[in-house]
């Protein structure tokens, strides 16, 4: 593949090589993802794509448009490193997980103010969004909402609508099992896979 978008293109291709010698068996046990022998079956946000091995070809079962290059690096990274962990009803935010002071710059304007701005000026088509999307209303911001993200994890998403005083606000939820399942890094990436979705069903 001719590399254009080097950011997104190179880490893409990386993983992609590294999937190839992928132990499949292996894979399917330590995340719980279906594989039948030619694919695997992976649900991200209540969607599930079919993933082939050895050479990765990415379907979507419900036949809807592939989600772009970032999120399929995501999702052959958590093939190739994830884990099945069960979490419990224990909510923590990014900066409460392991390195997440580090990473706590990076991740506001990454996740927490993108997410402000993009849906507190619009909470009546974040709503919409999120119920398009099949996630659960919680009784937490202005408008919130609780996602299955992929295995055992789920996300929220809180938002509270800007005024003339406060600008918008906004604040992302994971499950404790983040805490071990995911490295700073891909709870990031998550973080902006949810927006970005969410956006995108707007």
């Amino acid at each position: 593949m001719e590399i254009e978008n080097n950011k997104e293109e190179v880490p893409f291709s990386y993983y992609e090589n590294l999937f190839r010698a992928l132990d499949v068996e292996e894979a399917s046990r330590r995340t719980g993802v279906k594989w039948d022998g030619k694919e695997f079956y992976v649900n991200l946000l209540g969607r599930t794509f079919a993933i082939s091995h050895p050479d990765y070809s990415l379907r979507a079962l419900d036949a809807g448009s592939l989600p772009p290059l970032p999120t399929q690096t995501f999702l052959l990274r958590y093939l190739l490193e994830g884990k099945a962990l069960s979490g419990t009803d224990t909510w923590l935010t990014f900066r409460e997980m392991p390195w997440g002071e580090l990473y706590i710059k990076p991740y506001t304007g990454r996740v927490l103010t993108r997410a402000a701005f993009t849906f507190g000026t619009r909470i009546a088509g974040f709503r919409t969004a999120c119920e398009k999307m099949g996630a659960i209303p919680v009784n937490h911001g202005d408008a919130g909402y609780q996602f299955d993200f992929i295995g055992g994890y789920r996300m929220q998403i809180l938002v509270w609508e800007g005024d003339e005083e406060f600008p918008p606000n906004a604040q992302v939820l994971y499950t404790d099992n983040f805490a071990e399942g995911f490295a700073a890094e891909d709870r990031v990436v998550a973080g902006d896979i949810l927006i970005s979705t969410i956006k995108r069903n707007m």
